[in-house]
């Protein structure tokens, strides 16, 4: 993993074009945030201290393009030193790009990935029952979702065959109803890094890595850019009870975001955000190694939509959020393991490699250990807020 914490692996392939957004720990100093080039980092904290003070700016993109600040640190360098495995606490190393916004997620909004999650639902968090379960299930529904608007009267015709055939779900109720669901995936200050762990519960049996583009949005529900993210699902635990979100989403090390906010301008838009395709590759200790993508244009609700339902007159996020869409990917290939008998998919082993990218936000790139083992969440907005008071 360390080769590929370099600007050629991490960053937008348009680089020269991107105009990105980091958050840098300087040790002395604390989270600064800055500007990221090719070749370096920028420190933006006259303009603004923190990226969520930023995002509220008028005529962002100019004020950023340009500031006159001086460097804080080589991008290579940085980029380098924020390995987990490699990192040197006495040396600047990028934290997730976000800081006091909410962090929020939009479940259920690909027709894969609901299906998988009604899957969930009827095997009650049991990874060997899944694969009868999933025939099942897909020789009720089939197809018929892939084309169905929801909230749409076809969603609603639909919804009636499934409560006839036995087959209705919560999942099915966001997937295709009038309303989406949005939840609170981690804590403000809470996410992790490019090149940091990511945590899995210990007591988790099954469980994925999920990618995803999040978008980010000020208080004045105003969609300012878009960086990667992964949001670690516990398929167990959800699938066991839906009251269980709270723990199978929010643990510690299990939201990563990064490696950096790209600004919307002339060169990067909403629209290139719609025609996204990720791209996820998991490399395992144990030789096992998966490849898989999400389209954002088969995604079941426009983006925007989605940034409507969370931040409205109904609720406020006074110091914005971050958003993110969800994802098609919902891994079912086997993953072989001593004793363990075929049909129960994949779920991830400590030490697995997870990479998540495309071309107009880079590249995102954790490794998997416990919550119990990965690096304690120790820097919260009290501490921020203490640095930021030194600082001035």
């Amino acid at each position: 993993m360390k080769t590929l914490l370099t600007p050629e692996h991490s960053l937008p392939e348009d680089l020269e074009h991107a105009l990105l957004i980091v958050k840098v720990w300087m040790p002395g100093k604390g989270a600064v945030l800055g500007k990221m080039t090719k070749d370096s980092v920028f420190d933006l904290s006259q303009i603004a201290m923190t990226s969520s003070e930023l995002f509220e700016l008028d005529d962002l993109v100019n004020l950023v393009k340009s500031c006159s600040a001086p460097v804080i640190c080589n991008t290579r360098d940085v980029l380098a030193n924020s390995h987990h495995k490699y990192k040197n606490p006495n040396l600047p190393y990028l934290m997730a790009p976000n800081d006091l916004q909410a962090i929020k997620a939009a479940g259920v909004t690909f027709v894969q990935s609901m299906l998988e999650r009604v899957i969930e639902e009827q095997a009650r968090g049991d990874a060997s029952k899944a694969q009868s379960v999933r025939r099942a299930v897909t020789a009720v529904i089939g197809d018929n979702l892939s084309k169905v608007v929801p909230g749409s009267a076809s969603a609603l015709a639909l919804k009636q065959v499934l409560i006839k055939e036995g087959m209705w779900s919560q999942y099915l109720e966001v997937g295709i109803g009038e309303d989406a669901e949005i939840f609170t995936k981690s804590q403000p200050m809470s996410a992790v890094g490019t090149g940091a762990e990511i945590g899995i519960h210990p007591k988790s049996e099954w469980n994925n890595p999920e990618p995803e583009v999040v978008l980010v949005v000020n208080s004045r529900a105003q969609t300012v850019g878009a960086t990667l993210g992964n949001d670690v699902n516990l398929r167990d635990f959800e699938g066991r009870s839906a009251l269980l979100l709270g723990k199978a989403k929010d643990n510690n090390g299990s939201c990563s975001i990064g490696p950096c906010i790209r600004l919307f301008d002339e060169n990067f838009t909403i629209s290139d955000v719609r025609k996204c395709d990720l791209e996820l590759e998991i490399r395992g200790e144990d030789g096992f190694t998966l490849k898989g993508s999400s389209a954002l244009s088969k995604i079941s609700r426009d983006p925007l939509d989605l940034v409507s339902q969370a931040i409205n007159p109904n609720h406020q996020y006074p110091d914005g959020l971050v958003l993110f869409l969800g994802t098609m990917f919902a891994p079912t290939q086997d993953r072989p393991a001593p004793g363990k008998p075929s049909g129960e998919g994949f779920t991830h082993k400590i030490g697995d490699s997870v990479r998540i990218s495309t071309p107009k936000l880079g590249t995102l790139i954790n490794r998997v250990n416990t919550t119990d083992r990965v690096s304690p969440w120790t820097y919260g907005v009290r501490a921020l807020m203490k640095d930021i008071y030194k600082t001035n």
